[in-house]
Order: structure tokens, then C-alpha cells, then sequence
């Protein structure tokens, strides 16, 4: 018998094809990827000029090493600068995945500050509730329990400010008072730790999935940059799930009208076609780190050839079809359909998000805010009846803060796609209902 992965997992299934938005089982059985894998893809799987450009680039140049340039690189440099990235984030720094770029970011926050002659400047705060990636260190700064879980005595604590949750908000759901509160809490911990020791706040302008698409109270981030500005202390944003069109701008960062001094932004790059992740900053920070003479150490593996072209492909492709100016009005209308059906649920504390990142917070009592008890496993019962249904939903939560289930499917589902994923959560969460009552 295979057992696969390291660890089998009640979830686990056979997948022999993947064509548009759907995935297929060995017997035949079709799947809507409402999850876009891990929130990844974003055209659609099956595009043979993506896979005819991963074939060239395969026999062309099949490994060469990352400070060296090839024409795929050259090719994805030009496309990021000119078509994607802020116009103040001039350098690229190319990685295999998430976990990899928000080392690279760290690395670079602290290296900064030490060719500024500031070396004391090396915490790096990140929040309450947060993902940042699987490495030692990433695990360990991330505000992600369930992903600590036997660990806890070797990884690195974490630094940490609220996470700005309006549902949670300790001064009630939705206070007026609640951006205050959270801005107080930002100068309080930069307080605490003295700003003379932070080299930068690691964030996700829109959390991702260990949240659910937890949205700020408005005029956060600009009001939060100016506190870290008046600190000397960097702002990152990890954008490794929103960018590349995720939440209906090219990276959420738009949408809060910020300049981040490093940001990181992966999985729609190449949309699951190719491993590749991108670390991108100033030249303020770069020429600084060089002129110290330090190094910034690549990895084995990263800006292969091969993901260069498959990252370039699908970024001309979301250009060429407009796939991310489809995101804003897709979003509204499956958030619209979603709280057609699910808004008065009782297991349904909220429906948020923008363009297709979307969260459900599932809740035992919706007007006490009382979590399910967490071995009940919630999320998972959610994702695994989903599957029975036909549609693959995307399990969040941190362990200490569940149940929340994702959506964040390609750009290029429809009215059907749309009515299916609302259809099936209805059916899902009726299911919980019955169950536990």
C-alpha cells in the first residue's frame, strides 16, 4: 500500500487530471477546485502554452545557476517591473516558494539595518494571528498555534502585535473605536521593545488563511506605515497569497494605498504551473547591503529557468485575458450569493473577504461568538463533506482561532462555479446544524 504524504490524512485522494477549474479522481470523479490548490492557481490548469513554454526552457536550459542571467530570467524581470510590480520596488530576488521569499525578506530587513550601523536593531515583529511559512524561523514568528504543535521548545518566539480582527475585536464586533485600538496596540508594543530594537513588522495585508480574508478596520495600514515610519522600522508585506490579482488589485497593498519597503509575493506568480516566489525591494536597501558588502545567498533551486518562463507565460496570460480585472465582479458576486444563502445561518458568524479570497467563520453560538470545541475538527468535517459534494473547499483557522473555510478559486469560474460553491456550503454547514443539534 502507498502511504502518502509522511503523514496520510483522512482527505487524502487520487487525482489523475486537472483541466480549467476542476480536478479529477482516479474513478472518474469531477471536483470544483474552489481552493485554487492552496489559493494558487489563478488561469486555470491544462494551459498547453504555459506547458509548451516549461518543455522549451527544459531543454534550452535546464539548470543554471541563480546569479547567472538567461533570457527566461530576463524575460520575467522585464514582465514583473513593467506590468506588475510598485514602481519604488526595483529589485528582484527569486525563490522557490512563500517560506523561502519571507526568509529572504527577514534576512534582508536585518541586513539593512546592520549596514546602517543599527545591528540592534533585529526584531522582527509579526502578529497575533498570521502565516508566514514552514521553515524553523518562519514557523516560529508566525502567529499559527496548530503549526508549533510539538515544536515549541526549539522554535524562535514570536514578537507580536493584534492582529486588527474586527468580528474579535475586544471592544465589541465592529467598534467604531476598533482602528484606534489596534493603532494604540502597535505603539504599544514598539514601545515595549523600543524602537531602537525593531527592524521591521512582517504582515499580510489581507490575512490569508490562518484568518480567513480578515480585513483591517479602514485607514489602518496607511496610519500604521506612518507609526513604523516615525520608528525607523520597515514595513514587509507578505503577499504571497494576494498578489497577482488575488483580491481584485495586483497586490492588496493597492487597495490600502501603502508603499512597502520589502514585499513578497508567490503563488499566482507562475499559478501553480511552476515552484517560484519573489522577494522584491528598494534600491534604498539593497545598495545598503551591498555597500556593506554582505550577501544575499540564493537558493539551490531558485528562478529555474523553467519556472521563469511558466511564471512569465501565466502573467501575460492573466494581462493578455484580462483575467485579473475579472476578479473585483466575481468576488462581488459570489460573496453576494454566498450571503444570499448563508448570512442568517446560525453556524455562520461572517462572510468577508475581496475579489476571490474569501473566509466563512463557522461558530458553534453566533451571537456569543463561541468557537466549536477544537477536536471536534469542524474544518475539516467542512472540507471533507465538501469533497462529497463535489467541491474541494480550502480549511483555515489557526487552532486557536477556527473554523474558517476559504474559497479561492481561478479567475476563470462562472455563474455555474459560483452557484455550485454556495450550493455546496449551504449543503455542508445544514449538515454541521443537524449534527450537533
Amino acid at each position: 500500500m502507498i502511504k502518502w504524504p509522511y503523514l496520510p490524512q483522512d482527505l487524502g485522494l487520487e487525482i489523475v487530471k486537472s483541466e480549467g477549474a476542476y480536478l479529477y479522481t482516479k474513478e472518474g470523479f469531477k471536483i470544483l477546485d474552489a481552493a485554487g490548490g492552496a489559493i494558487v492557481n489563478n488561469i486555470g490548469y491544462g494551459r498547453e502554452e504555459v506547458a509548451e513554454v516549461i518543455k522549451a526552457s527544459a531543454i534550452k536550459n535546464t539548470y543554471v545557476l541563480p546569479p547567472f542571467l538567461t533570457p527566461e530570467r530576463e524575460q520575467l524581470l522585464d514582465e514583473l517591473r513593467e506590468h506588475w510590480l510598485p514602481p519604488h520596488l526595483t529589485r528582484i530576488h527569486l525563490s522557490s516558494g512563500g517560506s523561502e521569499a519571507n526568509e529572504s525578506a527577514v534576512k534582508m530587513a536585518i541586513q539593512y539595518q546592520a549596514s546602517r550601523g543599527k545591528s540592534e536593531k533585529k526584531i522582527i515583529l509579526t502578529r497575533s494571528l498570521s502565516y508566514h511559512g514552514t521553515t524553523l524561523n518562519m514557523s516560529g514568528i508566525s502567529g499559527h498555534a496548530a503549526r508549533k504543535r510539538g515544536m515549541e521548545s526549539y522554535l524562535p518566539s514570536a514578537k507580536t502585535i493584534e492582529t486588527p480582527y474586527p468580528l474579535r475585536c475586544p471592544l465589541g464586533s465592529f467598534h467604531p473605536g476598533a482602528k484606534d485600538y489596534y493603532l494604540d496596540n502597535l505603539r504599544k508594543v514598539i514601545h515595549n521593545y523600543g524602537a531602537e530594537n525593531i527592524a521591521a513588522l512582517l504582515m499580510e495585508p489581507v490575512n490569508g488563511s490562518s484568518g480567513g480574508a480578515i480585513y483591517p478596520p479602514e485607514g489602518y495600514w496607511v496610519e500604521a506605515q506612518k507609526i513604523l515610519i516615525e520608528n525607523d522600522i520597515l514595513l514587509i508585506a507578505d503577499e504571497v497569497m494576494t498578489g497577482f490579482g488575488r483580491t481584485g488589485f495586483k497586490f492588496s497593498c493597492e487597495d490600502y494605498e501603502i508603499k512597502p519597503d520589502i514585499m513578497i509575493a508567490g503563488k499566482g506568480m507562475a499559478s501553480g504551473y511552476a515552484a517560484i516566489s519573489g522577494t522584491y525591494s528598494t534600491d534604498k536597501i539593497a545598495n545598503s547591503i551591498m555597500d556593506a558588502g554582505y550577501l544575499v545567498m540564493f537558493h539551490t533551486f531558485a528562478a529555474l529557468p523553467l519556472s521563469c518562463a511558466a511564471a512569465s507565460s501565466v502573467l501575460q496570460i492573466l494581462r493578455r485575458e484580462k483575467l485579473c480585472e475579472k476578479v473585483a465582479p466575481l468576488g462581488e458576486r459570489l460573496k453576494q450569493k454566498l450571503t444570499d444563502a448563508l448570512d442568517q445561518h446560525p453556524l455562520v458568524a461572517e462572510i468577508r473577504g475581496k475579489g476571490l479570497l474569501i473566509g466563512i467563520e463557522i461558530v458553534k453560538d453566533k451571537e456569543k461568538l463561541i468557537s466549536f470545541d477544537e477536536q471536534e475538527k469542524i474544518t475539516d468535517q467542512i472540507v471533507s463533506k465538501g469533497l462529497e459534494e463535489g467541491v474541494l473547499l480550502y480549511p483555515g483557522g489557526t487552532g486557536e482561532y477556527r473554523d474558517v473555510v476559504c474559497l479561492g478559486p481561478p479567475y476563470i469560474i462562472g455563474d455555474e462555479e459560483i452557484d455550485l460553491m454556495a450550493d455546496t456550503l449551504g449543503k455542508v454547514l445544514n449538515h454541521i446544524q443537524v449534527k450537533y443539534n
